[in-house]
């Protein structure tokens, strides 16, 4: 597989656009990196590589900020990660033995799935997550989930865990968001070593990208507090939509 040696302003830039919008919805940015990586050349198994590399960081500083204002819910936030760990392996493996366009379709099916979710419920500032004894086994499973799909197609898991949430575990927005960033990091530490004995990733632009993204992570957050969960949601879908065309325009042309 042949290195790509993208701009390191280029890589910069993705990385300030996903910082902010992590911080804004709580997901790792992965629907704003891999399509850019696709344009500078990665294909899709370097691209999903490549971005959950840049997750790590960029979760860390989300988590810190969220954790900061209180809203992180930390009992879920482990069964979640007990989850994620052994779901990224999974998904990791994935990544290496899927055929590209298989990718390509599944991350395009994933960012619908995740547009229509969104809907399902519109959470209460006030609301949170009850844990029980059954609650933690689906949280477990709803980490699994996320984790595999963090492997194999490059994003966190934020944005299918932010939504289940929301809609499963009546939390709030911030909530969600909160403990969907402070998941990711051992999500992302899994999928990355995974990744890097299969030689899909590009740890230089990961790094690039989770730095710059860090800087703006924290300009994300406080958006997110400042809006409602009703403007959150119609943002989250115009940025879903924006990504959804122009991609399946592309996958279409390529076959």
């Amino acid at each position: 597989m042949s290195a790509i040696r993208a701009p390191l302003i280029a890589l910069v830039a993705i990385g300030l656009v996903a910082g902010f919008l992590s911080g804004l919805f709580g997901v790792g940015g992965g629907i704003i990196v891999i399509p850019a990586l696709l344009l500078l050349g990665y294909d899709q198994r370097r691209a999903a590589g490549t971005s959950v590399a840049a997750i790590l960081p960029t979760s860390i500083v989300g988590s810190i900020g969220y954790a900061v204002v209180g809203h992180i819910d930390w009992l879920a936030g482990i069964a979640l990660a007990v989850g994620v760990v052994a779901g990224a392996q999974l998904g990791s493996l994935l990544l290496a033995r899927l055929p590209q366009t298989a990718l390509s379709w599944s991350f395009l099916t994933f960012l619908l799935f995740s547009a229509a979710t969104l809907w399902l419920s519109l959470p209460s500032r006030d609301d949170s997550i009850t844990v029980t004894g059954w609650t933690f086994f689906a949280l477990v499973g709803a980490g699994v989930v996320a984790g595999a799909l963090s492997g194999v197609l490059g994003v966190g898991g934020g944005i299918i865990v932010v939504p289940v949430l929301m809609f499963f575990f009546n939390a709030s927005d911030l909530i969600a968001k909160g403990t969907s960033l402070a998941m990711m990091i051992p999500g992302s530490i899994s999928a990355t070593l995974g990744n890097l004995r299969r030689t899909s990733v590009d740890l230089r632009g990961g790094l690039c990208i989770g730095i710059a993204a860090c800087a703006a992570s924290p300009a994300g957050i406080l958006t997110a507090t400042a809006i409602t969960p009703l403007l959150s949601n119609i943002a989250f879908s115009v940025l879903l939509a924006a990504i959804i065309v122009p991609l399946a325009v592309r996958i279409r042309r390529r076959r």
